[in-house]
């Protein structure tokens, strides 16, 4: 049955329009339970499977979707990758357990905003809410900690190996730029950052431009995962 059409938002209220996917009813429920607890947070929809995820993204236009990774029919990987293609403005938030680390390198490279755990703080899911709608990367500590352990597994001489490019890479940046990345490390967005660092806008649009080129990395939530690699996130 098709939905209806999303009404136009009031230019009055501020809220993050977003759209929950999971496909187990129980868990969305509770996650819309602590999400409807925040004045500014607005669920348009929710999505069963990666599918109606995407159709959904396509048709509300979102500001962020929380993204469960298992899924049946398609899985919340595939349709991050397809969210971004056809809805780059909509951020990303992927929903994850300690037990799905191997699905997180892919998750980055779909394009995803940040990683939320399901047993986390409830208060941390709200924070990472707002952090993905103002376009930052949000990622928890706990969380930060398992993917750096994933993308570094191997042998200890690898380990240290990419440890040593990671730093050799952040050598190459100008202090600016290093400022920069230490504050997306933080999950601030472009606006927070300018407003930080006393430039404008388009001035850290270029910065992280240039950081994403010298790190060699895709989006700015692997260029923060660095930032914690190194521990410039403090």
């Amino acid at each position: 049955m098709p939905h209806p059409p999303t009404a136009p938002r009031s230019k009055t209220i501020a809220a993050i329009r977003l759209i929950l996917a999971d496909d187990e009813a129980m868990i969305r429920a509770g996650v819309r339970a602590i999400l409807s607890s925040d004045p500014e947070i607005e669920v348009v929809a929710e999505a069963s499977n990666g599918s109606e995820a995407i159709d959904l993204t396509v048709q509300h236009r979102p500001d962020v979707v929380l993204m469960d990774i298992r899924m049946p029919v398609m899985d919340g990987l595939a349709a991050t990758t397809e969210i971004k293609r056809q809805v780059p403005e909509t951020s990303v938030l992927v929903l994850t357990t300690f037990s799905e680390d191997e699905y997180v390198a892919r998750a980055l490279g779909g394009g995803a905003s940040g990683f939320m755990l399901k047993a986390g703080d409830p208060r941390e899911l709200l924070t990472g809410v707002h952090a993905a709608a103002r376009g930052a990367a949000y990622l928890s500590a706990r969380v930060a900690t398992r993917i750096i352990a994933e993308l570094n597994r191997g042998s200890a001489g690898q380990r240290m190996a990419r440890s040593a490019s990671s730093r050799e890479r952040v050598e190459s940046l100008t202090e600016r730029e290093r400022q920069v990345l230490t504050l997306v490390g933080q999950g601030m967005s472009n606006a927070e950052i300018a407003k930080r660092l006393h430039v404008v806008e388009g001035t850290v649009k270029s910065y992280v431009s240039a950081i994403l080129t010298a790190l060699g990395v895709r989006n700015r939530v692997q260029a923060a995962i660095i930032a914690y690699e190194i521990g410039l996130e403090e």
